[in-house]
């Protein structure tokens, strides 16, 4: 059988025409196609057989379906839902609710806010109807409670001006809903993971650290305090404090719950069948204390207790949200702040829970339901809420197989507020302390940062490590190449000292993804340098001069307009010296932003090439060229 010859072979098309492969490359998407795009693919359904209609495309219904199922994935897993899983469920939300409820009026305690204002009753609502964890248990926590008070005390002082107070965290936390949303929606799952696992483990112990300081206001009763929140003035304040008069009959209670718990606790994780017994006994130290002090009227004789509680759940807090008075910046660098820490945790507790019963959490959806969770709580009096890893875990300890347990324990904490919080007036302050402080270990994880420092040293010295990603990116690597002999491959020739230079050409490699503000003058000086020490070693040795220098910008995706004047100061100082530069590889958009600066024009198209080896091969023809002339 005769085949026929194709009209133009690969082989045949030269190198000047696959240079121009860079230059005619089509235009990259405009910024509304790109905003367009990345929304668009959180809803486009996935094609299955038989689902696609004329022309191949899933018929409407199907978008619609897919749209809903995206946001509230109950419609998935409802579908297959059964009577033996919600008994379970139901176990694990009752249960949940025995420790979410005292956690939640401690925690309230440390975000400075009376305790009825629970985030346990409206968020795990919302969640569990649009969440993809099926074990995550929705509320408050230590670290975001601590970042909330420590932070907004800073605008409005909560005991001078509680209203005021309260005002800005119903604030804080409805922005912190619209960024976790928004995060969601266009896809920026990445922002969490600016949060390196070294940053997570340093940042929850010393979190740890601080709040178990401050819980000692409670453990030790003392009526004055300091609002700082670092060792130094915690620790003045304590010693200060023990002058003044105080009753140890808050230090007894304290640590004898203390106690109590933590040996629960114990217990349970000895024996798995009695976890219920760690999960109740926050409660249980509630109602024992509470019913003590009540019978031995201790508050008389200066035990700090709770004191006036609201019964019932909270009214709308929708006209308290303030998003134009004075303190709208400051509310939303908070929020920017607690949005990220809260995903940070919420998802990492997901993730961890979902490996062990083999499912996926989809991080940018996670995202999306925790931020409509804090829009709808700060409209019903609650501020920030994430997932706990400590109920969490008791949730996948009592058998939860979905967030129908979140239900069970959004409408049992529920009914506990309408019937039973009054009964809250004589609970001692140092019980609340006592909860919190017995939560506190489970943020210190001496076994992992032990682990950080065998792996990477740096990681743990810098405790968090944005200063290592920050000097990185400031300072990216800057290469020099050479070629492996007998081949086309150019690589850094520290990382391969085998490859060699090519003369008269000196090939260059900018490793960073985008050049910008923040790199191009290191970059641009770093480049300038070489070829200066290049020349002036070379000297009057006409073979070994620098002629042409090749700038790889295969890794450059993206670049900025100080990238592009970096790039002209690189080409000015070049011609200055009478070298030649070409470029090799560079980014889609990086193509485009070029040819608008003019960046292109003045380099010459010519110098703009696919590969390395094809702008080195250009280089090393033009010096022939040009030797032959003379």
């Amino acid at each position: 059988m005769e085949v026929s010859a194709p009209i133009e072979s690969s082989a045949t098309v030269s190198t000047f025409d696959v240079s121009k492969l860079v230059l005619n490359s089509p235009k990259p998407p405009s910024l509304r196609e790109e905003l367009v795009g990345v929304v668009g693919k959180a809803f486009r359904p996935r094609k299955t057989a038989g689902s696609s209609g004329a022309g191949g495309r899933p018929p409407r219904w199907a978008w619609l379906l897919t749209a809903l199922q995206c946001v509230f994935p109950v419609l998935q897993w409802g579908r297959s839902y059964s009577l033996k899983a919600f008994r379970s469920d139901v176990m694990a939300g009752l249960t949940l609710a025995s420790l979410g409820i005292p956690q939640s009026i401690g925690y309230a305690n440390l975000a400075k806010l009376d305790p009825q204002y629970d985030t346990s009753v409206v968020p795990p609502l919302i969640y569990a109807v649009m969440g993809t964890s099926r074990e995550i248990a929705i509320g408050p926590v230590a670290v975001v409670s601590l970042l909330l008070s420590s932070m907004i005390q800073n605008v409005v002082d909560p005991a001078t001006d509680p209203v005021a107070y309260r005002s800005i965290v119903f604030t804080v936390t409805f922005l912190v809903g619209v960024f976790q949303v928004s995060f969601g929606l266009f896809r920026l799952g990445f922002l969490v993971d600016f949060l390196s696992h070294a940053a997570i483990v340093g940042f929850m112990g010393g979190a740890a650290i601080v709040i178990g300081l401050q819980q000692l206001k409670g453990l030790l009763g003392l009526s004055h305090f300091t609002n700082s929140t670092d060792i130094v003035s915690v620790i003045k304040a304590v010693v200060s404090a023990l002058h003044d008069p105080w009753h140890p009959g808050n230090f007894f209670i304290g640590c004898s719950f203390l106690i109590f718990i933590l040996t629960t606790r114990f217990i349970g994780r000895r024996y798995k069948k009695l976890f219920w017994l760690s999960a109740i006994s926050p409660l249980v130290s509630v109602i024992l204390s509470t019913a003590a002090v009540y019978a031995t009227r201790a508050d008389k004789h200066g035990v700090k207790i709770i004191q006036n509680v609201h019964a019932g759940v909270n009214p709308s807090s929708a006209k308290q949200i303030n998003l134009s008075g004075p303190h709208v910046a400051e509310c939303a660098k908070i929020a920017i702040i607690c949005a990220v820490i809260a995903l940070t945790e919420a998802i990492a507790v997901g993730r961890s829970f979902a490996s062990i019963r083999g499912y996926k959490v989809d991080g940018n959806k996670e995202m999306i339901a925790m931020g409509f969770s804090n829009v709808a709580g700060s409209l019903s009096s609650c501020y920030v809420a994430t997932g706990s890893f400590s109920r969490t875990a008791v949730n996948f300890s009592a058998g939860a197989r979905s967030t129908m347990s979140n239900i069970v324990m959004s409408i049992t904490v529920f009914v506990a507020l309408e019937l039973f919080m009054k009964f809250l007036y004589y609970t001692p302050m140092a019980v609340l302390a006592s909860i919190i402080l017995s939560a506190l270990p489970g943020l210190i994880d001496i076994k992992e940062a032990c682990n950080i420092w065998k792996v990477d040293k740096m990681d743990l010295l810098l405790a968090i490590s944005f200063a290592k990603i920050i000097i990185q990116s400031l300072r990216p690597q800057v290469e020099v190449l050479g070629r492996l002999q007998g081949t086309n491959i150019f690589c850094s020739i520290r990382q391969y000292p085998v490859a060699c230079r090519t003369p008269t050409v000196l090939a260059i490699r900018m490793d960073t993804s985008f050049l910008c503000f923040i790199n191009s003058t290191f970059i641009k000086e770093r480049i300038i340098e070489w070829v200066r020490e290049e020349v002036e070693t070379s000297g009057e040795k006409a073979r070994e001069r620098v002629q042409s220098v090749v700038i790889d910008m295969s890794n450059v995706v993206n670049i900025d307009t100080s990238g592009l004047t970096a790039l002209e100061e690189i080409h000015k100082e070049l011609v200055s010296l009478g070298i030649q530069m070409a470029i090799a590889g560079p980014g889609w958009q990086a193509v485009q932003k070029m040819k608008l600066a003019q960046v292109i024009d003045r380099l010459g198209e010519d110098w703009i090439f696919l590969t390395v080896g094809e702008a080195v091969e250009a280089c090393l023809t033009a010096h022939k060229g040009a030797a032959l002339e003379c």
